[in-house]
């Protein structure tokens, strides 16, 4: 990875003193600290997950909605999730996009583009929202992890920080070089364990 870091920062580095100036803060964000920090607004198949929690004996696939998905093997799930970048280097650290992917306990989940400029000066942290929009029939039918984690989210509610599982999520910015986006080398990634105090 580091190997693909520095021939890429080489190759834009020949376009000219501007875009060293990119190279330095593509450099930036590689030294860049990255947090998912919450995840809120949770629904599946229409039904937020909040209002499941609280239920005592709940299934997932005793939804209407899930029931239904399983017919069309399409079962919606929504979320929006919170990534926190920290800046810890003397440059800025810059983004004009990026594409994600997201992952739970290791099986894919969703991926996409965020078309958000994003600025980190030094020393500073910002939050960058993530709306995830995904079809997780596939994930439900083969094992049904959501339901697993939902359950352990009720019993473990008013435990210390369960863990309920592991949340993934691969960040690939783009970055322009004059009028021509130019896609990072490889993938960021994030890991997060999933538990009852980061389902906001």
């Amino acid at each position: 990875m580091k190997s693909k870091l520095l021939l890429f920062l080489f190759t834009i580095t020949i376009f000219g003193c501007g875009i060293n100036k990119q190279a330095q803060q593509i450099k930036a964000l590689e030294d860049c600290t990255y947090k998912i920090t919450g995840v809120q607004q949770v629904s599946i198949a229409g039904t937020d997950v909040k209002q499941l929690l609280e239920q005592q004996n709940f299934n997932l696939t005793s939804l209407p909605g899930v029931a239904l998905g399983f017919l069309r093997k399409d079962i919606p799930l929504s979320a929006n999730l919170n990534l926190e970048i920290t800046n810890p280097s003397a440059k800025l650290a810059a983004i004009n996009q990026f594409e994600y992917k997201i992952l739970v306990n290791n099986t894919d989940l969703a991926e996409g583009v965020v078309n958000q400029n994003v600025s980190i000066a030094q020393g500073q942290t910002v939050t960058v929202p993530v709306k995830l929009i995904s079809n997780i029939y596939g994930l439900v039918s083969n094992g049904n992890v959501f339901n697993d984690i939902i359950n352990a989210a009720q019993k473990g509610s008013s435990a210390k920080d369960e863990k309920l599982g592991l949340l993934t999520i691969k960040i690939k910015p783009t970055f322009m070089l004059g009028n021509t986006p130019v896609k990072y080398p490889g993938y960021i990634t994030i890991n997060k364990d999933i538990s009852s105090k980061i389902l906001l």
